[in-house]
């Protein structure tokens, strides 16, 4: 089984969060029908962004589901989970209220990311009001997705500074 991210927009199509969670319920059940199933789907508060973590066999699989729910698909990249343990995330116990996005540059390999967050991670604790909670880089490197626990945007951007990593782009996402 494969890790997918799926970007798409909500816009137009849910605007609450109990609109996200049945749309969300409704996803999880189509996917479990075809042995697939939603790990995560975070959502930006304005609804304009949305992030899907599909378990499948396929991409097919994990992005034909998304679009028999009525959603679009901007982006789909298989991905790899660091940081944190797929049946935890599974659990959907853990805050997380921003999103940061880091294009990586050409010349970085997996290796070598894998290793720099290993070596920087531990300077998260400079910054103790920020949780780190996870991150999906995507296997052709091209991006990764950080997920964080924060009391507002500018205590992300210091523990970014803290573990020497830049933000691409910055997106506060809808609670659960």
């Amino acid at each position: 089984m494969s890790l997918y991210l799926i970007e798409s927009s909500l816009t137009g199509i849910v605007s609450t969060k109990e609109e996200v969670n049945q749309k969300a319920t409704d996803i999880q059940s189509l996917l479990g029908e075809k042995e697939a199933s939603l790990i995560e789907v975070q959502v930006s508060k304005d609804f304009s962004r949305s992030f899907f973590i599909v378990e499948s066999e396929n991409e097919e699989i994990a992005t034909s589901v998304i679009k028999e729910a009525g959603i679009s698909i901007e982006l789909v990249k298989d991905v790899r989970l660091v940081g944190d343990e797929l049946e935890k995330v599974k659990q959907n116990k853990e805050v997380v209220n921003y999103l940061v996005e880091w294009n990586i540059p050409e010349n970085i390999t997996m290796d070598q990311y894998l290793a720099r967050k290993k070596k920087n991670s531990v300077h998260y604790e400079e910054v103790p009001e920020v949780q780190f909670a996870r991150t999906y880089v995507c296997e052709d490197m091209s991006k990764c997705l950080c997920f964080y626990d924060a009391p507002d945007e500018s205590a992300v951007k210091r523990a970014r500074v803290a573990v020497d990593t830049p933000i691409d782009a910055i997106t506060e996402i809808l609670g659960k």
